[in-house]
């Protein structure tokens, strides 16, 4: 897959749709990756303590899978040059082998100076969105 041009894309461009499987496995390895072990990721009774529905994705996991979208399409993750989202709801993850999953779109919602581009992301759980404001701008050749 090549690399979309500037001068090809348009306001209004979709981005291919994802869906991201989670499971408690990939809490594990993200948690060993970011150094971030906060019980909440992992145990489900102090979860709950917390009034949690049940161990929660880390919010900068979530963040790094709606990304994914914008990486994929944009085919080089360095043009990614400004990324920045809401945490708007958790993402709960059951402990089981189907996990969950974090559903994603992307729509180019500006073009702007210098050949960048400004999308805008949609990611959801369940029907419900867990990230607001989620924006990427990407440098386009």
């Amino acid at each position: 897959m090549s690399a979309p041009s500037y001068d090809d894309v348009e306001v209004g461009t979709e981005l291919p749709s994802q869906t991201f499987p989670v499971r408690r496995v990939d809490l594990v390895r993200y948690a060993g990756a970011s150094g971030d072990f906060n019980v909440i990721h992992w145990n489900e009774r102090a979860a709950r303590s917390v009034g949690l529905p049940d161990v929660i994705a880390h919010g900068m996991f979530t963040m790094a899978l709606a990304v994914r979208v914008v990486t994929d399409w944009a085919v080089d993750p360095a043009a990614v040059v400004d990324y920045g989202v809401r945490f708007t709801r958790p993402v709960p993850v059951p402990d089981d082998e189907t996990g969950t999953a974090v559903e994603v779109s992307g729509t180019v919602a500006a073009k702007l100076e210098d050949r960048r581009v400004r999308v805008d992301l949609t990611a959801t759980h369940g029907g419900a969105k867990v990230l607001g404001r989620a924006q990427a701008v990407v440098q386009l050749g």
